[in-house]
């Protein structure tokens, strides 16, 4: 994975880094983890299937929690955090 391979809102980056400390930038590096966990986001109710990334950051300190899509063959970034939830589900399938 590339940069060219994700995209995001810059408001909607800059807003997040606010409110959860995490850049989309920092979010990428959730994807990198060969153990990362993808689930449907089933909560969503657009046309638009939405999806969680569950994985380590870039320090692999930390498990992030990445809210996205896929949309014209890019990973569109709309939400990331560290939250305790994502943390449990990450080491449930990873039998931390």
């Amino acid at each position: 994975m590339s940069e060219q391979d994700f995209e995001w809102d810059e408001a909607k980056n800059l807003e997040n880094q606010q409110k959860h400390g995490v850049t989309f930038y920092e979010a990428q590096h959730a994807f990198l983890d060969t153990n990362r966990v993808i689930a449907e986001d089933l909560g969503h109710s657009q046309a638009e299937k939405r999806y969680y990334c569950f994985g380590l950051n870039e320090q692999g300190s930390g498990i992030l929690t990445v809210r996205f899509t896929y949309r014209s063959g890019r990973i569109r970034i709309f939400g990331a955090g560290y939250w305790r939830k994502g943390k449990k589900i990450y080491e449930q399938n990873n039998s931390i």
